[in-house]
C-alpha cells in the first residue's frame, strides 16, 4: 500500500464508497459453488467403515467423481445438542478449526447404534430422546425427536468440500493437473478465482487453492427463522434470490445502508427455527467469510377433485432449506434440538457461554460523541447534566483525546491533568470510558509500538514482514490478537502503572477492530497477511474483533481480579457476549435508521449478546428535535444506552433543543433509572440462566403465530412490552398485545389502564409517550428516588408495581450485589429476592439460600393493578410475629391500591395481606 507517512487521514476515509464492497456475484467461491452444485455431484457414506466410539461415531464420505475421501464425525452433546463435523481425511497440511469460542470440550453422550445395514445407520443416545438417521447413498442425516424428522442434513445434496492442492507451479507435469472437482480450463479460471481472486485493484494470491466448504439443512414444517447478525435487516430472516445471501464478513461500513444483507461489523454464525410447538437452533462454527442461502416454501393448501366424489383438501407441509457456505475451514456444525425457546437460549450457551455480567454503572445512561474537546469541556458535560436534572453515569472520549492517536496515551494540551478530571468524574459517583483500537501507528519512539515491534507481535504479510495499512494515526501495524502472548501483553497494558494517567473509573472501547483498514480491500485487511500459527488472515477474519477479550481481561487483572469489567466492542463473534456489549455502529440520524434499530438489537439478543444497543440519535448527520426525543424514548428501553455523534455534527446534548425538548429527553433518562433494579434482575438471569433481555414477542409467546413476524414492538424480560414510537408526526400507533392462547391482561405503564390480550390496539401518542405495557401476573421493581447517578442509588428504597393477573396473582423477582465486584460469584455476596402475589397476599421471600448480602434498603412503596375490590384492610405480617395494619389508597375506576411511607426490608421475609 503506498501511502505517504505524513499524509492527512479525515472522517471521509470511513465515508467509502458502497461500490467498494463485494457483492455475491463477486465473491469466487460462490460462484464455484453455485456452478459445481448445478451439475448434482453427490456424496456416499461408506457405513462398512463406521467406529463408534466413547465420545463420537466416524465414518467416511466419498464423492463420486473425485473418489477423495472425507471424515465425518458425529456427536451428541449432553442438553440434546446435535455436533456434525467434516473435514479431509488426510488433507495435505492441517485446515482451521476455530480456537476460543467453545468455552470448554463439549460433555459427549454415548452413543449407540440402533440398526445397521449398508444402506442406513441409526444411532440414538441413551434416553432415546434423540435418533440420528444415516443414510449411505445418496449421503444423508435426518435428526429424529419422537419419530419426527426435525432436521435433514444434505438432504438436496449441498454438500461441497474443496480439497488442498498442491499449488500448480509446484506439480510434476500430469495429465490432468487440476483438480477434476471443478472446471478449471484456462479461460475459466479467472472466473473461478482458484488460486488468484481480483477484485477492482487488489488480487488476493491463494498459497492454499481453493478451499471452500457447504452444506444444506432442510427444516419440515419450519416458515421463521431468525439470528446470524450483524445486517441492518428485519428480524425474521427473508428468502434470498439468487446472489442475495446473508453475508457474514466483519466490515467497517460507515452509514451502512438498511435492508440488505451485507456483512457489517460483526458476526454471529448461528440461527434460530421456530413454529409451533417446535425451536431449533444451527450453530456454523467457522469463521472464515460465510454466506447463507434461505430458501422457505410456506405451507400450500390445494383442493384435489376426484371422480365420484366431494373435493379432499390437501395441505403441503412448509419447510424451509437453510445453506452455508464458508471460504475455508472444515465443517463444524451444531444442531440445537430445543424444543423450546428457552431451551435453545441455554444449549447455545453450554457452547460458547452466557452474558457477562456487567457493572450496575454501566446500565445507566452513557454521553459520548467524537470527541468531547478538552478537559474543561468534559467538566462543562458533566455540569450540564447535573444543571438540568439528568442522570447520568459515564462520558466517552474518542480518539482526540490521545497524542496523535497513539492509543494509551492522552493529548497533553488538551488533557494535560487526566488524573484530576477523573477525580472531578470520581467525586460524582461516575465515570469515564476511552478508545483503544487495533492499529498502533508506526512510529518507533511510541513505547507500544517499539515493544510489539520488538516482540514481533504484529500481523505479518506474506512476505514475513509487518503487516502495514492506513487507519487514523496514518500509516499503523496491527497487533495479532489471534497469539495468546499479544493477548496477555496486550491485557498488560492497562495495569495501572503502565498506562499512565488510568484511574480505577477508566472503562474501555475498542473500536475499528473488524478489522479496519482504510484503502484496504473492502476497507479491512488482505486476506493473504499471516497471523500466529502461520494462518492466513482468511481463515479468522470474523473472529479478529473477538479476541479483544483481552481488554476484558486486562481490566479484570488491573484490580487482581477484583472488579467487573466494562468493554463495548464493535466487531463481534459467537462468544463476545462474555466480555461486555456490543452496538450497532455508525447508524445515520434518521427514522428508517431508528426503526432497523429494533429488529438489529433484537437480533443480537436472540443470538446470545444482550448487552447490546445503537447510538441515541444516529451517529451521522444532525436529528431533528422530534427524531433525539424518540430516539431517547426507545433507547432508554434498550439494554446498551447511549448518546454518540460523529466528529462534523452538531452538538447535541439533551438541553440543547428547547426547554420541552429537554424535559421529554429527561424524563426518558429517569424512567430508565426507575427501572434499574428490574434491568439489573434481568442481566442476572441473562448471565445465569442464558435468558435474552430485550426480546422478541415470539420467545415469550411462542405459541401465538401472529408474534411470530413482529418486529416493531419487544418485550424487556418477560414483564414489559415496548413499543417505541418511529414515524415522524406521530398521533396514534397499532399496539399487538398477545394473549390469544390464555385470558391475559395488559396494563399501560403510564395510565394504568388495563387491557385484554389477543388483539391490536390503536393506542394515541403524542411526544412525550411511549407505549409502554406492563403483563397482567408480573411485579416490577423500580427505585422510588433517582440519583445523580447509579451510584447515588446505592440505598435509596424500592418500590414495587404489581400487576395482577386474571386470576388475582402476580410473581417477579428482584437481583441484588454491590453492583461491581465479582464477589456475587466467589463469596455468594448476594440477595436474589422473590415476589408472590396470590389470594390477596404479597410476599417477599428468598430466591437463592446460597446468597447473602447486607442491605439497608427498604420497600417505601407498593402499588397493585387490577386489584377488582376496595380492601376493608392491609396489614403487614412480619415473620417476628407482629401484624401491623397500613394505611392504604384505593381508587376504583382504576383497580390500583397503592401503599406509601412503608419499611419493609428488602432482604428479610415479610407478607402483606389484603383482605
Amino acid at each position: 500500500m503506498e501511502v505517504s507517512e505524513n499524509e492527512e487521514i479525515s472522517v471521509e476515509d470511513e465515508a467509502v464508497d458502497k461500490d467498494i464492497f463485494k457483492d455475491c456475484s463477486k465473491i469466487a467461491f460462490y460462484r464455484r459453488q453455485k456452478q459445481q452444485l448445478s451439475k448434482k455431484s453427490t456424496y456416499q457414506a461408506l457405513l462398512d467403515s463406521v467406529t463408534i466410539g466413547k465420545d463420537s461415531t466416524r465414518f467416511q464420505i466419498i464423492n463420486e467423481a473425485t473418489k477423495v475421501p472425507l471424515l465425518a464425525e458425529v456427536f451428541v452433546l449432553e442438553g440434546n445438542i446435535f455436533r456434525l463435523k467434516i473435514n479431509e481425511e488426510t488433507p495435505l497440511k492441517p485446515r482451521y478449526e476455530v480456537p476460543d469460542v467453545l468455552t470448554s470440550k463439549p460433555s459427549t453422550v454415548r452413543l449407540t447404534s440402533c440398526s445397521e445395514d449398508t444402506d442406513s445407520l441409526i444411532l440414538a443416545d441413551g434416553k432415546g430422546d434423540l435418533k440420528c438417521h444415516i443414510t449411505a447413498n445418496p449421503f444423508k442425516i435426518d435428526l429424529v425427536s419422537k419419530e419426527e424428522v426435525i432436521m435433514s442434513i444434505n438432504s438436496l445434496g449441498q454438500l461441497y468440500f474443496e480439497h488442498l492442492q498442491i499449488p500448480p507451479k509446484q506439480r510434476a507435469t500430469r495429465e490432468k493437473e487440476e483438480d477434476t472437482s471443478v472446471d478449471t480450463s484456462q479461460e475459466n479460471l479467472e472466473e473461478l478465482g482458484l488460486w488468484e481472486e481480483k477484485f477492482r485493484k487488489y488480487v488476493d494470491v491463494k498459497v492454499n487453492g481453493p478451499a471452500s466448504i457447504g452444506l444444506d439443512f432442510s427444516l419440515p414444517g419450519f416458515e421463521h427463522l431468525y439470528g446470524i447478525p450483524q445486517h441492518a435487516e428485519s428480524h425474521q430472516l427473508k428468502n434470498t434470490g439468487d446472489k442475495d445471501a446473508y453475508r457474514l464478513y466483519n466490515l467497517d461500513v460507515y452509514g451502512y445502508k438498511i435492508h440488505d444483507k451485507m456483512g457489517i461489523y460483526g458476526s454471529v454464525p448461528y440461527l434460530l427455527a421456530h413454529k409451533l410447538g417446535r425451536t431449533l437452533g444451527i450453530f456454523w462454527l467457522n469463521s472464515s467469510e460465510t454466506l447463507v442461502e434461505i430458501n422457505t416454501q410456506p405451507t400450500v393448501k390445494y383442493a384435489l377433485t376426484q371422480m365420484d366424489s366431494d373435493a379432499v383438501e390437501q395441505k403441503n407441509t412448509s419447510q424451509t432449506d437453510v445453506r452455508w457456505m464458508s471460504e475455508s475451514g472444515i465443517i463444524d456444525v451444531f444442531l440445537l434440538t430445543g424444543p423450546i425457546p428457552s431451551d435453545v437460549f441455554k444449549q447455545y450457551s453450554s457452547l460458547t457461554g452466557t452474558q457477562a455480567m456487567p457493572p450496575l454503572f454501566s446500565l445507566g445512561y452513557h454521553q459520548c460523541r467524537w470527541n468531547y474537546e478538552d478537559e474543561q469541556d468534559v467538566k462543562a458535560v458533566d455540569a450540564g447534566f447535573d444543571k438540568h436534572d439528568i442522570p447520568y453515569d459515564v462520558i466517552w472520549l474518542d480518539i482526540e483525546h490521545t497524542q496523535g492517536k497513539r492509543y494509551f496515551t492522552w493529548d497533553k494540551k488538551r488533557f494535560p491533568n487526566p488524573k484530576r478530571m477523573q477525580e472531578l468524574l470520581q467525586n460524582k459517583k461516575r465515570k469515564l470510558v476511552v478508545i483503544s483500537d487495533p492499529h498502533i501507528k508506526i512510529d518507533p519512539d511510541y513505547s507500544v509500538y517499539a515493544k510489539a515491534k520488538e516482540q514481533s507481535f504484529f500481523v505479518k504479510n506474506h512476505e514475513g514482514g509487518d503487516f502495514e495499512g492506513l487507519c487514523w494515526p496514518g500509516l499503523s501495524s496491527y497487533l495479532d490478537f489471534s497469539n495468546p502472548k499479544v493477548r496477555e501483553w496486550y491485557s498488560s497494558l492497562f495495569a495501572f502503572s503502565v498506562y499512565q494517567g488510568s484511574t480505577d473509573i477508566l472503562y474501555i472501547w475498542n473500536d475499528m477492530n473488524e478489522p479496519s483498514v482504510f484503502r484496504g480491500p473492502e476497507q479491512t485487511m488482505q486476506k493473504n497477511v499471516i497471523h500466529h500459527g502461520n494462518w492466513e488472515h482468511r481463515e479468522l477474519h470474523n473472529i479478529y474483533g473477538f479476541y479483544h477479550k483481552a481488554t476484558a481481561e486486562g481490566l479484570i487483572q488491573r484490580s487482581e481480579g477484583q472488579e467487573r469489567p466494562f468493554v463495548l466492542t464493535r466487531s463481534f463473534f459467537a462468544g463476545s457476549q462474555r466480555y461486555g456489549a456490543v452496538w450497532t455502529g455508525d447508524n445515520t440520524a434518521e427514522w428508517s435508521y431508528l426503526q432497523i434499530s429494533i429488529p438489529m438489537l433484537l437480533t443480537l439478543s436472540i443470538t446470545g449478546i444482550s448487552f447490546c444497543g445503537a447510538d441515541i440519535g444516529g451517529f451521522i448527520g444532525d436529528p431533528k428535535a422530534e427524531l433525539l426525543v424518540r430516539w431517547y424514548q426507545a433507547g432508554a428501553y434498550q439494554p446498551f444506552f447511549r448518546g454518540h455523534a460523529t466528529r462534523n455534527t452538531k452538538r447535541r446534548e439533551p438541553w440543547l433543543f428547547g426547554e420541552e425538548h429537554t424535559r421529554l429527553i429527561r424524563e426518558a433518562i429517569r424512567e430508565r433509572y426507575t427501572l434499574l433494579p428490574y434491568w439489573y434482575s434481568l442481566f442476572y438471569r441473562a448471565h445465569v440462566a442464558s435468558e435474552p433481555i430485550m426480546r422478541p414477542l415470539w420467545v415469550e409467546f411462542p405459541d401465538e403465530l401472529e408474534a411470530f413476524g413482529v418486529e416493531d414492538e419487544y418485550m424487556i424480560g418477560g414483564a414489559l412490552l415496548v413499543h417505541p414510537v418511529t414515524e415522524p408526526k406521530a398521533t396514534v400507533v397499532d399496539v399487538f398485545l398477545p394473549g390469544s392462547n390464555e385470558a391475559r391482561v395488559w396494563y399501560d405503564s403510564k395510565t394504568f389502564t388495563a387491557w385484554e390480550g389477543a388483539c391490536t390496539m390503536k393506542i394515541p401518542v403524542a411526544l412525550d409517550t411511549i407505549p409502554v405495557f406492563q403483563r397482567g401476573g408480573s411485579v416490577v421493581p423500580i427505585k422510588t428516588v433517582i440519583g445523580k447517578s447509579t451510584g447515588w442509588m446505592t440505598d435509596s428504597p424500592y418500590g414495587l408495581r404489581v400487576a395482577l393477573s386474571t386470576k388475582g396473582s402476580a410473581v417477579g423477582e428482584l437481583y441484588l450485589d454491590d453492583g461491581h465486584s465479582f464477589q456475587y460469584l466467589h463469596q455468594k455476596q448476594f440477595l436474589h429476592r422473590k415476589f408472590c402475589f396470590c389470594a390477596g397476599v404479597l410476599s417477599n421471600s428468598c430466591a437463592d439460600e446460597r446468597g447473602h448480602y447486607p442491605s439497608n434498603c427498604v420497600v417505601e412503596q407498593i402499588f397493585v393493578l387490577g386489584l377488582k375490590k376496595q380492601p376493608s384492610s392491609v396489614t403487614i405480617h412480619s415473620f417476628d410475629g407482629k401484624d401491623q395494619p397500613v394505611a392504604f389508597t384505593y381508587c376504583a375506576q382504576m383497580s390500583t391500591l397503592s401503599l406509601e411511607k412503608l419499611s419493609l426490608s428488602i432482604g428479610t421475609d415479610w407478607e402483606v395481606h389484603i383482605k
